[in-house]
């Protein structure tokens, strides 16, 4: 069998194949194309143009790239940048994305028009500028037409990008603000009309234009260049080859060796899907040969590529709207990603080695390794790729902004890349990398715009404050089942819309409930990013456990619930954070009164009660679990991670509580293991 690797270094034609990473390329052209079919389907299909609309096309993403380098490290107005940012991406999107697949690789005229009109708004906006802004209250007829203009652009350009159900969502809002006055207490409002609403939306900066699309101008659009930087000279490959040969290259190491790459591949690149497809495109054939099913392999991948929107140190993109929402730096985020990142790749390292023991693992499979090179080897020629890891959290620590931090580092990421000649990023890769850093920023752009929209609503109608009440009297008062609540809500948002939408609407409509109940806003918004993270692994929008389906072949719903089996011990994890008065030691934050043995402690517990909870969903512990002892596991890790669920649960049914709950976790975790290892050693199953 021939190995996966390729030639590092490689730079990618996201112009032609932009939604599959050059590490891909170990997949045969049908896979291939079933996994871009998948990720058109919620990503959109771009179109692939040649000749004289590749160069235009070209001419404008590197524009739109070169002024957000510009912006970064120069004082541009901030209504100025937004404006600007938004009308880019307009523009480009309308080049980029056809209005119907049959459209496809053709640029249509009302391609054209929409193009045209987005300049124009854009150019209206810029002109206007102070004076424009001062008379939103009482707006000009042509305010009013504009507005309306940006309001259609903005929605038509989300549904290329993203699908037609965030526009839906979006236009929902904009009725309720027409038409709440008409709806019974205690969801009705004053009622808003055009005069008073479309300003609001379009031309403030609490709308279309509000804190979304400041992250997505100043953060998220530098952090995807950042990313095709890396990408062009080859760090995506040395991640993967790199974590390979670490492990040894042996087949036996399959599972081990997805959970070390998802983090080496996933934190740079801040994408599930892309993380998911670079590893199984590689981690397949091994886990296939010792005895992974298609669909275990299949959850396995995308639990690991999901790993790449809670892994520091870039995250998702919701993790920049975290530090604008709560007006804290992005280094702070970083810092309270840390021990949650750490324990959820604990958790999936459980899942493996039970995974091993299950499945009994035949050594055999260890006669062909995977691998050409050594770590050494490896770490020797491309081990400054590694900077990319470090590089930015360096410079945040050193005092600069995080713009000028990410910055930054893609200009080391490019220095360096000159220390091999097969990397070094010549005038070819730089191209490629800001053409591709502008193209592949577009999505999450049309989808923060268009989040303004119902950011805008919100805070116009009130309707974040109506609702936590509104979610407080359900709960009864009970911060508990208040915080299941909140985690149901996001979850059943993120079952439409990919993460970042799901996290701003979540941030406006359901954190508002959990900080009237005393959670701090920072645990709060955490709790939120992480619910909403699993709507990449929740249908209709399970973006990776699709893909990984394609490639093991495997059928896609039945793949997604086994993701949701690696991922489920570590998602209770969050309710530590808002339900336990010392959770927020696992932020790395401390209330009055609290220490670092506090936060020793409950990270510590945490570990214990992932544990269990991977045993018990595994269905194998230190041996085969008969079903008692599955619920039983899963009652122990529950009392350590979320005691408030059991014990509320148990008080109502039977008025009782449990007296020092994680105790009893601990006590009931250890005679299961005691029980377990006093038992006869019988052999697992093939």
């Amino acid at each position: 069998m021939t190995t996966a690797r390729t030639e590092h270094g490689r730079g990618s034609d996201a112009t032609h194949e932009h939604h599959l990473p050059p590490e891909a390329a170990a997949l045969d052209d049908e896979t291939a194309g079933k996994v871009e079919a998948l990720i058109e389907q919620e990503e959109g299909a771009l179109n692939r143009f040649r000749g004289p609309l590749l160069w235009l096309t070209t001419v404008i993403a590197i524009a739109m790239s070169v002024f957000h380098l510009y912006a970064a490290v120069d004082i541009v107005p901030t209504m100025y940048l937004r404006y600007i940012h938004v009308g880019f991406v307009l523009t480009l999107t309308f080049l980029m994305y056809p209005a119907l697949r049959r459209f496809r690789h053709r640029l249509m005229p009302w391609d054209v028009l929409l193009a045209a009109a987005a300049l124009y708004v854009l150019s209206y906006l810029v002109a206007g500028g102070d004076e424009l802004a001062d008379r939103y209250i009482f707006p000009e007829p042509m305010d009013l037409v504009v507005g309306w203009m940006l309001i259609v652009l903005v929605l038509e350009a989300t549904r290329r990008t993203t699908g037609p159900i965030m526009p839906g969502i979006s236009i929902a809002f904009m009725l309720y603000a027409f038409f709440g006055n008409h709806l019974p207490a205690p969801w009705t409002h004053q009622g808003y009309d055009q005069v008073r609403l479309i300003p609001h939306l379009t031309i403030t900066l609490d709308g279309i234009f509000g804190t979304a699309v400041d992250v997505s101008s100043s953060l998220i659009a530098l952090f995807t260049i950042f990313g095709a930087v890396l990408q062009v000279t080859g760090a995506g490959r040395f991640f993967v080859d790199f974590s390979f040969a670490l492990m040894g290259g042996k087949a036996t190491s399959a599972g081990r060796t997805v959970v070390l790459s998802s983090f080496l591949l996933g934190g740079p690149s801040g994408s599930g899907v892309a993380t998911t497809v670079t590893l199984g495109s590689v981690a397949w054939p091994m886990m296939k040969r010792v005895g992974y099913t298609p669909h275990d392999a299949g959850g396995m991948l995308a639990a690991g590529g999901l790993g790449a929107i809670i892994s520091p140190p870039v995250l998702g993109a919701a993790a920049f709207l975290i530090a604008e929402f709560l007006q804290i730096s992005y280094l702070q985020v970083i810092q309270m990603a840390i021990i949650p990142t750490c324990l959820y790749y604990a958790s999936l390292l459980f899942m493996v080695e039970l995974d091993q023991r299950r499945m009994g693992v035949d050594a055999r499979a260890d006669a062909e390794r995977y691998s050409t090179e050594s770590a050494g080897v490896l770490f020797r020629k491309y081990g400054f790729h590694l900077t990319s890891l470090v590089s930015i959290v360096g410079f945040l620590l050193w005092g600069y902004s995080a713009t000028l931090s990410v910055v930054y580092a893609s200009a080391v990421a490019a220095a360096l890349s000159w220390l091999r000649r097969d990397c070094a990023m010549g005038p070819g890769k730089a191209v490629a990398a800001l053409r591709d850093g502008s193209i592949q920023v577009l999505n999450v752009a049309a989808t923060c715009a268009c989040a303004g929209i119902i950011v805008g609503v919100v805070t116009l109608t009130g309707l974040g404050l109506k609702f936590s009440e509104i979610a407080i009297s359900y709960a009864g008062g009970s911060l508990a089942l208040t915080a299941v609540y909140t985690g149901l809500i996001v979850w059943v948002i993120g079952l439409a819309v990919p993460v970042t939408a799901s996290y701003i609407i979540s941030a406006v409509i359901a954190a508002p409930a959990l900080i009237k109940l005393g959670v701090p806003d920072y645990a709060a918004h955490m709790f939120i990013f992480y619910y909403a993270v699993l709507s990449e692994v929740s249908p209709p929008t399970a973006l990776s456990p699709f893909a990984a389906a394609a490639i093991t072949g495997a059928g896609p719903y039945r793949t997604t619930l086994m993701a949701w089996k690696y991922t489920l011990p570590a998602f209770l994890l969050p309710f530590l954070f808002v339900t336990d008065p010392i959770g927020i030691g696992l932020l790395l934050q401390r209330s009055a009164g609290m220490t670092w043995g506090d936060v020793a402690w409950i990270t510590a517990l945490a570990t214990f009660g992932l544990g269990l909870l991977a045993a018990a969903a595994q269905g194998f512990g230190l041996r085969p679990m008969a079903g008692w002892e599955r619920w039983a596991t899963a009652i122990a890790g529950i009392l350590m991670i979320f005691p408030a669920a059991v014990d509320g649960l148990l008080e109502w049914a039977s008025g009782l509580t449990i007296p020092a709950p994680h105790w009893v976790g601990i006590a009931l975790g250890l005679i299961l293991l005691a029980v377990q290892a006093m038992r006869p050693r019988a052999p697992a199953p093939g």
